[in-house]
């Protein structure tokens, strides 16, 4: 599941073909975002760039932020007020939508999700997750180990 931000990078980026979106359409028969992420995309941008937002949110599974992504959403911030940690509105639903799918994460804004233990980021290999991990997370599940990644019934190890 991508997060926004992975598609404001690539709509910003000139060299398209060097964007983490890139390579998960390489990567993958199928990509999902959060209808929560549909709506940042579509309110954050300008009639100029509405067809550009519209016709690649359509390459896109969209998974609706429903009542058992509801219900995950409470566990977290339970979870998260435990440590003293708090989160958007809009980031927590599209946790709880990662979460209840058993999808892994994308995101260039990892210190917004960080704390949220049972989510699970995609792999990237870079030192920013490692230091970003608080102290006790295991630090696989920020792209060091193998993760499990769910699409079609069908568990993917990437």
């Amino acid at each position: 599941m991508v997060d926004s931000t992975i598609l404001i990078d690539y709509f910003r980026k000139t060299d398209k073909n060097n964007s983490r979106l890139v390579n998960h359409f390489k990567s993958y028969d199928a990509l999902y975002i959060s209808s929560v992420t549909e709506f940042e995309v579509i309110n954050g941008a300008t009639p100029s760039h509405l067809e550009f937002w519209n016709q690649m949110l359509s390459r896109f599974i969209n998974l609706n932020f429903d009542s058992k992504a509801a219900r995950q959403a409470t566990e977290i911030v339970q979870q998260l007020k435990s440590k003293r940690k708090s989160i958007d509105k809009p980031d927590l639903f599209i946790a709880a939508t990662a979460v209840v799918h058993e999808l892994t994460l994308d995101t260039t804004n990892t210190k917004h999700f960080i704390y949220i233990d049972s989510l699970k980021f995609c792999p990237n290999k870079t030192a920013a997750y490692s230091a970003l991990a608080p102290a006790g997370r295991d630090v696989g599940n920020f792209g060091y180990s193998f993760i499990n990644h769910h699409m079609y019934g069908q568990t993917l190890v990437i």
